[in-house]
């Protein structure tokens, strides 16, 4: 899951927090593992961001644990981010 909110003025990059609870990947060498992985995919595609703050936030439990498709993920979400949004029609 990710949450995503635009930074004040005068900031142009993108800044990544990370959540993964205990709950949901028991082991630490998993829950450090799915953290080195998002940093990893955020740090190259940090330039092409627009300026937000976002969190990051393990929401369903994987098994097995699979790093690639946990980046794909990531990287599916970050796709949706960079996207230009529709705007709304006022009713």
């Amino acid at each position: 899951m990710l949450h995503y909110q635009p930074r004040a003025e005068g900031h142009t990059d993108a800044r990544l927090g990370l959540v993964v609870g205990k709950k949901l990947l028991k082991r630490a060498v998993d829950r450090n593992r799915l953290k080195r992985i998002v940093r990893e995919r955020f740090r190259l595609r940090r330039a092409g961001l627009p300026a937000y703050d976002l969190i990051v936030r393990l929401a369903v439990k994987q098994k097995p644990f699979d790093g690639r498709v946990i980046g794909e993920d990531f990287g599916n979400l970050l796709d949706r981010l960079s996207r230009p949004r529709p705007k709304r029609e006022a009713q």
